[in-house]
């Protein structure tokens, strides 16, 4: 009998685990975690940068951020609630993370402990919001034109609504500006160099009010009938003649404001962009037309048109980036998303703006359309690091629709030259992955645990290396996101390989990386081709993998049924490459250098190859094809053992293929099985083969000699996996060493397994799971099959004698489309993991397969299943991967199986030292400017406050 002791603590709560396949109403929820996600998630929809911490957060329309580090960090953090960000933006260098949902939540997260540290419910509508650089402070707008002020509090960790606030009738008094309505708040951009005392505020329907807070009055005031605009900028449109400029009308209608950004380094010009598709450039140092009647109301405003038809796409997006400090008149780019004729195709326009004598010198010097990957979702600049000008962009991120991240060098982008025709096009980059999922197509997948078996001859981890290099990027562009520390336990150069994960690809190439810590490392990448040998489907899509840790081989099987077989290389040197295909042997002498390199390959048959599977001496391979065959390779031999078809006739594909051992397991078994390994009727060693539709055959693994074919069960025709089970042992390759090479337990220092720890099963429990045995005489290995509607538990002796009664039969109420066999400490079967096409993840205790636990793909990871999502599944007890387009994660099923040492091995996203750094060499910067910026004086007519920003 297994023990099954999971979760005991949540399963009382629950209500006890449930019998048999029944509703899942009480069922305890599993103690899962993320332990680490890499990829662009596909609902991403915002941005935001810290330009110290140099750390890019991307929010979601589901509750998700993302945020992207250097040297392969990545964290993801999960909201309660399931809802769009509107908002993002960093309190610089402080670690913490405010967001905006559409419900008018703020959050604030902590980077450092990856939690909410806290949240608040905004009572109205919040239309704009900005936070002040440098401070603690933000700026929130709201639908009923109220400007309000919040502070996050540092020591007690939460939002304070300050006592400063203006409406928009008390700002409109102020400003002398009759309103007749109320009008959202659309936008908020602290003037720079303002210490965040300054703001412009803009209303929806072309309001815009520069505002002292500290003095509260009106600095100047913009919109209504200012629009009497001298002309507008040439060269903006895509065939613009040099020399055209549009009269406006003066009678123009108030137009409604989707966008705008400071155009000028000092703040002294805003880019507003509007519904119609036009963008004026307002001059904001003069004072309000309404107040000083001397201002020259023509010089105020100047229209950017970017196309001439009457219909044209509102502009809901602009981005500034200045020229260079020392060159005034170089202007800068102004970045914009809209504008365009209706019915256009969708592009991000940059202009290149110069100006000699202020708005009314104005020219747009070149335009480049920027193509998009996707429908626009949004984008960022990136400002250099490490210059004096830090203004300067080194880099541009464009985020589309379905979670796609494209990036420009921003120096590519500022020094596009004019051909004779047009603009040369900047090229973009895809961003970096540490998994690829699409780009190459990701197919099949593993994970291997090296723990608990014997060392190898060549350790892995000279092979592991202990700096992960820069993204690879064309060209000379300095990669900008370096944010985020390692963990030091993952850089000790004694550090061991306890896991990889490997995954194959629609190319043919194979690609490895250590998993041992929540940050993985890229080790190896197996090429499908052979130097300088031609081998005919080298490059067809990997279909199944294969792994033995004893001599280190792995083993690729393709869609074109060629196996490749590849052997870890400790020196660099030549060797021998072998093709086998039939009874032919070609053999050819290639160079290779240190690491994995395909030293054999076999073909025995034209069909995609499904399921692969090493012998326990790692010398001999069972390969099951999509057409109903199943071979066997000597790779010590050089020889195709045999070839056999093990589906009647049927030709239905063999889903899983696995080597069972009779003698080697008869001694510690019951009587009918000793019975089996001593007749001679009966081989020592067998292949099992399951086919789709429920057919068992056993097959001689000397002669290929079928020696039994059943049919499981008549109703089925969706076998997924079978599973050895010997004496609780999962793993059919370890279960069948001899005596004295019996891996050894791995010395890991932790806690015994909560499995492991004490039953929870009473008298019945023990009846129920001793009527599995009915043999007295010891233990009996057994065949566990799971099929999408049901669960089959076999005595695997009777089976090999003929017999295909089961012992044991569970109907699922879902469709199952994975599986895995979840082990203890001891490394014996306890537990079957099933994925169900509903998204939901259950745990079943064994043998009696009674469900302990279960989660969702939608409550861990905010996924939805999708159609052969399980073909990208593995496992390493208990450790899960999963693919989801650009998306990769791997969750730990069981959180006090900490085989990830979190939160030891996490990346911190959070540098203290860089921000102690940073806010050194801020004092220093601000005791020499002689500037005050520890206190922010904001007053009205009711409260004289000082706010404290340290």
């Amino acid at each position: 009998m297994f023990a099954k002791r999971f979760l005991l603590k949540k399963l009382h709560q629950g209500g006890g685990g449930e019998k048999g396949g029944g509703a899942a109403g009480d069922v305890a929820q599993l103690d899962a975690q993320i332990a680490l996600h890499y990829g662009v998630p596909y609902a991403a929809s915002v941005m935001a940068f810290d330009p110290v911490q140099r750390l890019l957060a991307v929010g979601t329309l589901d509750g998700r951020i993302k945020i992207f580090g250097g040297d392969n960090i990545e964290g993801i953090l999960i909201s309660p609630k399931s809802m769009p960000y509107k908002y993002l933006q960093f309190i610089q260098n402080q670690g913490l993370l405010i967001a905006v949902s559409n419900e008018n939540e703020i959050q604030v997260w902590n980077l450092e402990f990856r939690q909410l540290f806290h949240s608040s419910q905004w009572d109205t509508n919040i239309t704009a919001f900005s936070v002040i650089e440098g401070t603690f402070l933000m700026y929130l707008g709201d639908e009923n034109g109220l400007l309000s002020v919040l502070k996050y509090d540092l020591y007690d960790g939460k939002l304070q609504k300050m006592p400063y606030n203006v409406s928009i009738h008390s700002l409109a008094e102020a400003a002398g500006v009759p309103l007749l309505d109320t009008q959202p708040i659309v936008g908020i951009l602290p003037q720079p160099n303002t210490l965040g005392t300054r703001v412009l505020i803009a209303y929806e329907k072309g309001f815009l009010v520069l505002w002292d807070v500290s003095e509260d009055h009106a600095i100047a005031v913009r919109g209504y009938g200012d629009l009497h605009m001298k002309g507008q900028v040439t060269g903006a449109q895509t065939h613009a003649s040099e020399d055209q400029i549009d009269n406006v009308d003066e009678n123009e209608e108030e137009r409604e404001i989707c966008s705008l950004c400071w155009a000028s380094r000092g703040g002294s010009t805003v880019a507003v962009g509007y519904i119609t598709g036009d963008i004026l450039l307002w001059d904001m140092t003069a004072v309000s037309s309404r107040q000083g009647k001397q201002t020259d109301v023509s010089s105020n405003v100047v229209k950017l048109q970017l196309a001439s038809g009457s219909r044209r796409l509102p502009v809901i997006v602009l981005h500034w980036s200045a020229g260079s400090a020392k060159d005034t008149t170089k202007g800068g780019k102004l970045f914009v998303y809209g504008g365009d004729d209706m019915g256009s195709e969708e592009v991000l326009t940059v202009l290149s703006l110069e100006s000699s004598n202020g708005l009314e010198s104005v020219r747009c010097a070149s335009r480049v359309d920027l193509k998009l990957d996707g429908s626009f979702a949004d984008m960022i600049l990136i400002p250099d690091t490490g210059v004096p000008d830090k203004i300067r962009t080194s880099a541009l991120f464009i985020l589309t629709n379905p979670g796609q991240l494209n990036f420009y060098d921003g120096g590519a982008l500022f020094s596009a030259r004019k051909s004779e025709e047009e603009y040369a096009q900047p090229e973009a980059q895809k961003f970096p992955v540490v998994v690829p999922t699409i780009d190459p197509s990701i197919t099949v997948t593993d994970m291997y645990s090296l723990t608990g078996r014997e060392h190898p001859s060549i350790s892995l981890k000279k092979f592991c290396a202990r700096q992960i290099v820069a993204p690879p990027i064309s060209g000379n562009m300095k990669w900008p996101l370096t944010g985020g520390v390692p963990s030091e336990m993952s850089l000790k150069e004694d550090h061991a390989v306890e896991r990889i994960y490997v995954a194959g690809y629609q190319d043919g190439s194979v690609r490895i990386w250590d998993a041992t810590f929540p940050i993985l490392m890229p080790m190896f990448v197996l090429d499908a081709k052979v130097p300088d040998v031609i081998l005919d489907g080298a490059n067809a899509s990997v279909s199944s993998l294969a792994f033995c840790s004893l001599n280190m081989t792995f083993a690729v099987g393709t869609t074109s049924g060629l196996v490749r077989m590849y052997k870890l290389q400790e020196n660099s040197g030549d060797s021998s490459f072998h093709f086998v295909s039939g009874s032919k042997q070609e053999v050819h002498a290639v160079h290779h250098g240190r690491g994995f390199h395909c030293n054999i390959a076999f073909m025995a048959s034209n069909s995609p190859v499904r399921s692969l599977r090493f012998t326990s001496s790692g010398e001999a391979l069972a390969v099951g094809y999509q057409n109903g065959q199943v071979a066997m390779f000597d790779a010590s031999q050089l020889s195709v053992m045999f070839s056999v078809d093990c589906t009647s006739g049927t030709n239905s594909p063999v889903v899983s293929v696995s080597n069972y051992s009779i003698g080697a397991s008869a001694a510690k078994a019951g009587p009918p099985q000793k019975e089996i390994a001593t007749s001679a009727k009966f081989p020592t060693d067998v292949v099992l083969s399951l086919s789709k539709d429920a057919r068992l055959t056993v097959v001689d693994s000397t002669s290929g000699l079928i020696i039994n074919s059943l049919l499981l069960d008549e109703k089925q025709s969706s076998a997924l996996l079978m599973y050895v089970i010997i004496d609780g042992a999962s793993d059919e390759e370890q279960a069948q060493l001899p005596e004295d090479k019996l891996p050894c337990q791995s010395q890991t220092g932790k806690e015994e397994h909560v499995l492991d720890q004490k039953q929870v099963h009473g008298a019945e429990t023990n009846k129920k799971n001793a009527s599995l045995h009915p043999q007295s005489g010891g233990s009996d290995s057994l065949l566990l099959v799971c099929f999408e509607d049901v669960v089959l538990l076999f005595s695997l002796a009777s089976m090999i004698q003929g017999s295909n009664k089961h012992l044991h039969k569970t109907k699922l109420t879902k469709k199952c489309c994975w599986s895995a066999i979840f082990k203890n400490k001891d490394d014996k079967a306890c537990g079957l993991i099933l994925f169900y096409q509903t998204g939901i993840i259950e745990l079943r205790s064994l043998p009696s397969l009674d469900i302990l636990a279960e989660s969702s793909l939608m409550e861990l990871l905010r996924w939805s299943y999708k159609t052969g999502m399980g073909k990208t599944m593995s496992s390493s007890n208990g450790q899960i991967a999963l693919v989801n387009g650009s998306e990769f994660a791997i969750i730990s099923l069981i959180d006090s199986e900490n085989d990830f040492r979190i939160p030891e091995s996490l990346p911190c996203l959070h540098d203290k030292v860089l921000a102690a750094a940073a806010e050194a060499a801020m004092s220093i910067s601000i005791d020499q400017k002689g500037k005050q910026v520890g206190n922010c004086l904001i007053s009205s007519n009711l409260y004289d406050t000082v706010l404290c920003t340290v």
